[in-house]
């Protein structure tokens, strides 16, 4: 008795201490954003000072400084963010959904879904469009993320994270080889296709991206909407149904998110991985696993990991410059080989 006692306080003290890091987070979330926002406008190749950076947002000041940030820097920071927005919420739908808390929508092949889309868009139809790029994303999108969420529920992958994901990047491997070969064999698709492929967010205007802004805001607002039914879920089905929730229109309505939110951000910057992996982690582990605080926080942490990392790869280009997909590899696969090495050793959950 003495023993449950004890027991129950900890869950006491660790609830309480979840909820003040929560309150913190949503506190100082926003104000990490807003400095993640300055560095990308003011740093790169050129630093320019931040009154500079101000006046060039309203037209005014020098014209060099205008042509770097009112152009170049403006349109990184605005697709940093809307792809951040997309890539966070969605890896926490699907580490939520699929109960693996090392899914990412990058890892496990839905990203390489929408990107084997418009490149067979691309064989197909020849020179598109946003608007078609991004329909052609969403259908690739949409069928990779039924081919992972299916496979998450078979023998093979339940409860097993690493197989999971084992057979994520081979699914990945699969539709990746599938766009070089049909990348490899048209010059045209190729000259479209080879820094998108890699992400990077100077591959679309803003003026191209903004309209895409309603399909991830539809996403968002399903995220949020699902949250309090994926806790239960994480109960399991049986719990979850006796709550009043029906775990097969809950599965389809993430699926929907997934593929908006993915497909859209792919559409617009390429392929990148590893940011709906680690912030999703990282939160979690900061704040605990109510999605009621993950996902707000996601959306705030993961355009800062994108902005960062673009940053970054202006400043160690040398003049030149890393893709932002790259760097978040460069960053990301350390941390998937440090979280399955820690839950191996029982230290991360």
């Amino acid at each position: 008795m003495r023993s449950e006692a004890v027991r129950a306080v900890r869950r006491r003290e660790r609830g309480a201490a979840s909820r003040l890091t929560g309150t913190l987070g949503m506190v100082l979330a926003p104000v990490i954003l807003l400095v993640a926002l300055a560095l990308s406008l003011a740093v790169g190749a050129r630093f320019v000072p931040l009154d500079e950076v101000v006046l060039s947002l309203f037209g005014q000041g020098d014209q060099n400084v205008l042509n770097i940030v009112g152009e170049l820097r403006v349109t990184r920071t605005v697709n940093a963010v809307i792809c951040g927005v997309a890539l966070g919420a969605a890896g926490v739908l699907m580490q939520a959904l699929t109960r693996n808390p090392i899914a990412d929508p990058g890892l496990l092949g839905v990203s390489a879904g929408a990107s084997f889309g418009v490149v067979g868009g691309m064989a197909v139809f020849g020179a598109l469009g946003v608007g078609a790029t991004v329909w052609l994303a969403l259908v690739g999108a949409a069928l990779a993320a039924s081919v992972i969420f299916w496979f998450s529920g078979t023998r093979f992958a339940a409860g097993s994270p690493v197989r999971l994901v084992l057979a994520g990047v081979a699914f990945s491997a699969i539709l990746a080889g599938g766009s070089q070969a049909v990348v490899l064999t048209d010059e045209t698709v190729l000259d479209a296709f080879r820094f998108w492929r890699v992400g990077s967010l100077t591959a679309r205007p803003v003026d191209e991206v903004l309209p895409l802004v309603a399909f991830i805001v539809v996403g968002v607002l399903l995220a949020l909407a699902l949250g309090p039914a994926l806790n239960l879920l994480a109960l399991g089905d049986d719990s979850a149904t006796a709550l009043g929730v029906r775990p097969g229109i809950v599965r389809a309505l993430v699926l929907v998110a997934v593929t908006l939110l993915c497909g859209t951000a792919t559409a617009i910057a390429g392929p990148i991985s590893f940011v709906g992996l680690v912030i999703p982690h990282l939160v979690r582990r900061m704040v605990g696993p109510d999605l009621r605080l993950v996902l707000p926080l996601s959306l705030c942490a993961a355009p800062v990991m994108l902005l960062l990392a673009d940053t970054l790869g202006r400043v160690i280009g040398g003049g030149g410059e890393v893709q932002v997909g790259i760097v978040t590899a460069l960053i990301g696969g350390p941390l998937l080989v440090a979280f399955v090495v820690g839950r191996r050793g029982g230290k991360l959950s």
